[in-house]
């Protein structure tokens, strides 16, 4: 039986480029394509796919979030990361998140499949490009954390959607609480990475790998 693939990318070119590559395979195929992070969420729900290829920089909850919601929820499913990322923050916080495998955009014409096939054997895959964080040397922590993993998971989905100009109404509908709740979050996110306004966690968050300047 074919492997159950769902590409999750704001980019409808990549995805399109993925899509005739496992195509062309007879033991791969495409379930569904997602265009942001919570689409993703939906879409996993919905399809319960093998593996999911997981673009990192995504709108409303990027590609992190969604993979550490998506691996509580789901533990069989192999997320792929896909990114313009390589620094040793990144990979640590995706791998930290659920996923089984991490590879660069530039070079995922020719490690997608590799990865597909690796993660499906029960294997971690690091495509060209990436070295093997420390978290994978048998200690399973980074010799220093950032003040990033102090936050909540409602705490980075509201950093995300602040960064993003949305209102605190509109982050409250979006997370489905009060805009007071949200701007408690908001202070208290902005507190514990020590930033005391919004261009300063902008900053930040495109560090980060958040977002990112398209």
């Amino acid at each position: 039986m074919p492997v159950r693939i769902l590409l999750a990318d704001d980019h409808a070119i990549i995805r399109q480029g993925l899509k005739m590559i496992i195509e062309s395979l007879s033991d791969m195929t495409v379930v569904g394509e997602a265009t942001d992070g919570r689409n993703a969420l939906e879409k996993a729900e919905e399809l319960r796919p093998d593996v999911i290829i997981m673009d990192i920089s995504m709108p409303e909850l990027n590609g992190i979030e969604a993979t550490g919601m998506i691996c509580k929820s789901q533990p069989s499913v192999k997320v792929i990361i896909l990114s313009m990322h390589q620094t040793s923050e990144h990979i640590y916080q995706a791998m930290q998140a659920g996923a089984r495998a991490y590879i660069l955009k530039e070079s995922a014409g020719s490690c997608v499949v590799d990865a597909v096939r690796t993660v499906m054997r029960g294997k971690i895959y690091f495509g060209d490009g990436i070295e093997e964080p420390h978290i994978m040397n048998g200690s399973h922590r980074m010799p220093l954390q950032s003040p990033f993993e102090s936050l909540s998971q409602r705490e980075r989905e509201t950093l995300q959607l602040v960064v993003e100009g949305k209102t605190n109404i509109m982050i409250g509908e979006i997370l489905k609480i009060s805009s007071k709740s949200v701007e408690t979050y908001r202070s208290r996110l902005m507190m514990k990475i020590g930033v005391t306004n919004v261009p300063s966690l902008v900053l930040y968050a495109i560090q980060h790998g958040i977002i990112t300047l398209k």
